[in-house]
């Protein structure tokens, strides 16, 4: 049986490939509906489809390759319907790149596990 920590790290696995084949419209079931979002920079969008609305304008640019997390530890609450999902991540462009840590927080909702938040810290 899959443990919800196995589960989180398979899906995040494939929202990074979702993003690196550029398709922001696939990437709405892993969020969720009133999720948040905050920045490398510490801007904050609220909602999916803010999130799915930037992730187009981002793919959009020419420039731009992917962004790649990395889980680095998963932690589930008491009733193992929510989880803290810590790790690393790199963005890339053609001619620049970034990278730093992020947390993210999942919720078990019908079934499987969404996006509830991320909060992304540019450290390079």
């Amino acid at each position: 049986m899959t443990t919800p920590q196995d589960a989180i790290r398979a899906r995040r696995k494939l929202t990074n490939k979702l993003i690196a084949a550029h398709d922001a419209a696939r990437l709405r079931p892993f969020l969720a509906p009133d999720m948040n979002l905050i920045s490398g920079e510490g801007g904050l969008l609220i909602g999916v489809d803010a999130v799915l609305q930037a992730f187009a304008a981002q793919f959009r640019d020419p420039s731009f390759v992917t962004y790649v997390r990395t889980t680095r530890d998963v932690t589930l609450d008491a009733e193992g319907v929510r989880a803290a999902e810590a790790g690393d991540w790199v963005a890339t462009w053609k001619d620049a790149g970034s990278s730093g840590t992020y947390l993210a927080v999942w919720k078990k909702s019908v079934g499987q596990w969404v996006i509830e938040s991320e909060t992304f810290v540019t450290l390079i």
